[in-house]
């Protein structure tokens, strides 16, 4: 119970694994809102200060449309997932622009990064499920930060999606009893739950074998398809590339490739 109390008091404020969102949770004018989901002008971003700054990103110019599966590749330590956590407001961004669903991030309050991220589904490498609950009840975690549905509403959707993803019959199964590709499905639907607008998937193929690691990425173009919601995947495996609309390359810090798949 005080992991539970912990996970929920921590994912509200600035967790940077599993956060997922609901729409009407954000304020959005649906009249001035475009297809573009992300959109990003010059942006740079440094670690560090004084002698010891460094920049990691260079004037960064991208947009993510509704409905688009994008790779994002590069050797380690080009920038990808520093660029990731900025879009997923994880991070605060320092100069440029970057607009992720209408609003501006750049100098935005701690609060506001908050609602965004409840607009995102974030899926990373390690799966960060909660040991102690099971397989139901970690993807029902990400609709309890949202207050406007029930308990039994919340249980509902949380099978349902387990379903889609071919876990209905291990919905009580804790992860120390699902296999690797399993958990990953787990967090899958955790991220997809809530019907995100932009889910972000860092490296979510990265510890599971080639078929299984096809299995999640086919089961995430699937889901996002079905929901209407755009999907950025970072990571380095080469196998994966075909299911992706746009590609897109960044190489120490800039991005050398962004052309159509």
């Amino acid at each position: 119970m005080k992991e539970r109390m912990n996970y929920k008091k921590n994912m509200s404020l600035n967790n940077m694994d599993t956060i997922t969102g609901i729409d009407q949770e954000i304020s959005i004018d649906n009249k001035q809102s475009t297809d573009k989901v992300v959109e990003i002008q010059n942006l740079a971003h440094f670690f560090g200060r004084g002698e010891l700054k460094k920049q990691i990103l260079f004037d960064i110019n991208l947009t993510l449309k509704t409905g688009e599966v994008v790779i994002l590749k590069g050797p380690s330590g080009s920038g990808k997932t520093t660029l990731l956590t900025l879009m997923g407001g994880l991070r605060s961004p320092q100069e440029g622009s970057l607009k992720v669903l209408d609003s501006e991030l750049v100098g935005a309050r701690k609060h506001r990064l908050v609602e965004i991220r409840r607009n995102i589904g974030y899926i990373f490498q390690a799966h960060n499920l909660l040991h102690s609950l099971t397989a139901r009840q970690n993807v029902q975690m990400s609709l309890e930060l949202h207050n406007h549905l029930s308990a039994q509403e919340m249980k509902a959707q949380s099978i349902t999606i387990l379903e889609a993803v071919g876990l209905g019959e291990h919905i009580n199964y804790y992860p120390k009893n699902l296999s690797g590709g399993q958990k990953q499905r787990v967090a899958i639907a955790r991220a997809l739950v809530s019907h995100p607008k932009l889910v972000l998937a860092d490296e979510p193929t990265a510890a599971l074998d080639s078929k299984t690691g096809r299995d999640v990425v086919d089961l995430m173009q699937k889901l996002a398809r079905e929901q209407g919601c755009t999907i950025l995947i970072v990571t380095h495996d080469n196998r994966i590339l075909d299911v992706a609309d746009r590609i897109v390359e960044l190489d120490d810090g800039r991005i050398t490739v962004n052309i159509e798949n």
